[in-house]
């Protein structure tokens, strides 16, 4: 990285540490939630121009058809489009995206990027339900603009909790991570554990700047309250359902257990990867 380019980053991290992020999140979510017809049609025009976005696979391929930017930006897309591998023992994408890292999680430690850790009881913000993935594996999948942005079901299991966790709302890229401490167990995040044939697993989405909701199957949109909430639940999701969406994109991170999966050999950092391909095989 040149002089310059250090420079940018630097102070990209610096505004991000002074703006008012949950106000300037809050502010962007309201513009998205918008049914106004006139804003609703030019933010999704200049959305759809800017990333490049193939309405041709969503189930609704009119801008017309979407009442709002957070409908378009949740988009199902068409029956078919994102097969689910049927082979029991693979564990499948939980999103479109690209994978930021992927490993096993090494004395409690999850690699975030190079010089950069933090540990998965900081991540689930809870040292009991956090205790089964000493020593497992994770797989941090990141969700640019352009991606779907629903997240699926990795492997079959019963949701037994979920807990909201509030934090910080950093951006997510490579910039951020390679230099804010702790990034994924700093923003806020909403943290789903399952009881699985492989024991326990946990997909945990994170929220980040202008990310204006996180929304799950079993509580509906998150709604910040500043204060860790812990919900049980008893609902069975197979592998390849709806688990939840951003409305805004981030990351999903998945965790098991100890000598439970391994991660398929050619994906590595940056792979691509869509909602219901393999990434992973059960031991």
């Amino acid at each position: 990285m040149s002089s310059s380019e250090k420079l940018i980053s630097q102070a990209f991290i610096q505004a991000q540490k002074i703006l008012p992020q949950h106000k300037l999140s809050r502010l962007v979510g309201k513009i998205a939630a918008s049914e106004q017809p006139l804003l609703r049609t030019a933010v999704i025009y200049a959305f759809k121009q800017k990333y490049g976005i193939d309405l041709s696979i969503a189930e609704a391929e009119e801008i017309s058809r979407y009442p709002s930017f957070n409908a378009f930006f949740t988009r199902a897309l068409k029956a078919g489009t994102r097969p689910i591998d049927p082979e029991e023992t693979h564990v499948v994408s939980p999103a479109d995206g690209a994978i930021s890292q992927l490993g096993t999680i090494s004395a409690g430690q999850i690699f975030q990027a190079k010089g950069q850790s933090f540990s998965v009881e900081q991540l689930i913000a809870d040292p009991q339900l956090a205790q089964p993935f000493e020593d497992g594996k994770f797989i941090t999948v990141y969700l640019s603009p352009k991606d779907y942005h629903r997240v699926h079901m990795p492997f079959s299991g019963c949701l037994t909790e979920t807990l909201y966790v509030p934090g910080e709302l950093y951006s997510v890229n490579q910039v951020t991570a390679e230099n804010i401490p702790n990034l994924f167990a700093r923003n806020e995040r909403m943290v789903c554990l399952f009881d699985t044939d492989l024991g326990r697993m946990a997909v945990v989405l994170v929220g980040a700047m202008i990310v204006a909701g996180i929304e799950t199957v079993a509580t509906g949109k998150v709604k910040p309250t500043g204060h860790i909430e812990l919900q049980q639940h008893a609902l069975q999701l197979e592998k390849g359902d709806e688990l939840g969406r951003f409305y805004l994109g981030s990351t999903a991170i998945v965790l098991f257990e100890k000598n439970k999966v391994e991660w398929s050999a050619q994906l590595t950092a940056n792979s691509e990867v869509q909602v219901g391909r393999q990434i992973g095989q059960t031991i």
